[in-house]
């Protein structure tokens, strides 16, 4: 018979996560790291709801097995592939049918199988439980085109504890954000990884985040650590205007040129429709440094107002000329420092 086990427990069962949900389900939210395996495609689904729903469980159970016995030895073969140890972690929406039917099937097939209690709504229930729990937090701030990502990259290879937004979100954070990276997660599923990065961490140690809005791209951070952002200590880099020129022309200088002028029409009008004008003017030319410097007037109001509504103290380092390792040193230094005068 399959264990069964709660969430906290469930990742550390050996073996590979199968989730048995519908493509659709799975590409809404799923648990990270986890691999569609379903009983039944979107259309399956739908068709077996309806049943439930207009004749009842009996009617809607015989259909299910309808549809799935002519893939029964498919999905045995599929599972070896993706576990070729035997070892296959189980889930689908509730804890219910989908994932004990499949794992009473793998298991008579000689896998070793786990089912998560709750499945993957239990392990939701989990994952935003733990947005609640306090964490040490030094948020890292400083202009746009300070290099931030950079140094959060380099504190890592240090050894620090790293809440990496942005790479989570796959977005940088502005209008230009998105631009020559993959799609964005959906929320449902950026939640799901934070939670999952945050689960990770050592709540006697402090972790690393960059200064961020509410907002990613289309994804929002919690509120809940959010709200622990906003009250942190915050470690302000700065670097000199013609260092984070060149920064911004090195990261979107292969974007193409429609892209980069429909992030600058984005923000038009809070950067003003002269600015704008001129902007594009420039990338039009070719001249990404020059539309750059212009840009950066309206991202440094916008940083500076953010900055002020934070309640926690703000310490200054300038990090003009350094690499991002000898940056992330020199912020490192001034974190134990701080935490030092803590003690």
């Amino acid at each position: 018979m399959p264990k069964s086990l709660k969430p906290d427990a469930f990742f550390q069962a050996p073996g590979i996560i199968l989730d048995v949900r519908s493509p659709a389900e799975y590409a809404q939210g799923h648990i990270p790291g986890a691999v569609s395996f379903p009983l039944f495609n979107n259309q399956e689904r739908a068709l077996v709801g309806t049943c439930y729903k207009q004749k009842g469980k009996d009617e809607a159970v015989e259909l299910g097995l309808a549809i799935a016995g002519p893939k029964l030895a498919d999905f045995v073969a599929h599972a070896k592939t993706l576990a070729p140890d035997r070892q296959v972690i189980i889930h689908c929406w509730r804890g219910g049918m989908r994932s004990a039917s499949v794992g009473w099937l793998l298991e008579t097939a000689g896998f070793n199988v786990t089912l998560l209690i709750g499945g993957y709504k239990g392990f939701r229930r989990w994952a935003l439980s733990l947005f609640s729990v306090p964490q040490k937090i030094i948020v890292l701030g400083g202009m746009t085109g300070s290099g931030k990502t950079e140094i959060l990259c380099a504190l890592r290879n240090m050894g620090e504890q790293v809440l990496d937004l942005e790479a989570l979100a796959k977005h940088r954070g502005s209008s230009f954000g998105a631009l020559g990276l993959s799609p964005q997660p959906t929320n449902e599923q950026f939640w799901n990884l934070v939670a999952m990065e945050w689960a990770k961490f050592d709540r006697s140690q402090p972790v690393w985040v960059e200064a961020e809005s509410k907002r990613i791209g289309v994804c929002r951070i919690p509120q809940e650590i959010f709200a622990q952002m906003e009250k942190a200590t915050v470690i302000e880099i700065s670097r000199s205007r013609q260092e984070r020129v060149a920064f911004l022309v090195e990261i979107y200088g292969e974007a193409h040129i429609n892209d980069l002028i429909a992030a600058t029409e984005r923000i038009r009008k809070r950067l003003g429709g002269v600015r704008a004008k001129e902007t594009i003017s420039f990338l039009r030319e070719g001249n990404l440094a020059a539309a750059s410097d212009l840009i950066l007037h309206y991202y440094d109001k916008t940083y500076i107002y953010d900055l002020e509504k934070r309640s926690g103290t703000i310490y200054k380092v300038n990090v003009s000329g350094l690499s991002a390792v000898d940056a992330a040193i020199l912020v490192q230094e001034k974190s134990e420092e701080l935490r030092s005068q803590e003690s």
